[in-house]
């Protein structure tokens, strides 16, 4: 009977684990819908708990503080789109392809997203004073670089990207890109602006 006991208690601890698990990547998910919106400093609690569907001892009790939850959001959300990028990059065989469809994709979430990009609006916000915040944006950046560049001299191995072109270069002139078309959509709100600079972004990658 002891034996049974002991065996019953360790398969509903094991799944009772397994579903808070589940449910607080749900919360965290919401959580961040919050803060894309709102910002970390602009977020309440009360928004947060709210979202989430919890109060706010449960949020102490299994993630924390605010600012420990804005951490996971930010973890989670560069995790996925580092796992998107990689899923892109590996379905398309032209590298020169997969970079302009990067481009695309930022400048489509810099006109038309209805939050714009978290990792560039929380480097705005707190990442200048906020070294574990920048740790997980400076990986999101590396992991970012790496991949480009890594794209950038497969293209260029092709013939698709001219190899007079210093590679690293053009991976920083890239990247940084769309840093300043970001910040300068939120200054001027032109998409004719943002349009025009994305297509001489291209055309400078792609002539031979």
């Amino acid at each position: 009977m002891t034996i049974q006991i002991l065996f019953l208690s360790n398969y509903y601890l094991c799944h009772m684990a397994r579903s808070v698990e589940f449910n607080e990547k749900e919360a965290i998910e919401k959580a961040m819908d919050v803060f894309w919106k709102k910002g970390y400093n602009g977020a309440s609690m009360r928004e947060l708990t709210d979202a989430m569907g919890i109060n706010s001892s449960s949020l102490y009790n299994t993630i924390g503080d605010k600012h420990e939850l804005f951490v996971r959001c930010i973890k989670n959300y560069t995790e996925a789109r580092m796992a998107e990028a990689v899923k892109s990059a590996d379905g398309n065989k032209s590298p020169l392809k997969t970079i302009i469809a990067f481009i695309n994709a930022s400048v489509n979430t810099i006109i038309y997203g209805k939050n714009s990009c978290l990792a560039i609006k929380t480097t705005f916000e707190i990442a200048n004073n906020d070294q574990s915040i920048q740790a997980i944006l400076k990986a999101d950046n590396d992991f970012t670089n790496s991949l480009i560049l890594s794209l950038i001299k497969k293209a260029m191995e092709k013939g698709e990207i001219n190899k007079d072109i210093d590679a690293e270069m053009l991976t920083d002139f890239i990247v940084s890109s769309f840093t300043g078309w970001h910040e300068s959509f939120i200054i001027n709100q032109d998409q004719k602006r943002i349009k025009k600079m994305e297509k001489f972004l291209i055309s400078q990658i792609s002539a031979q």
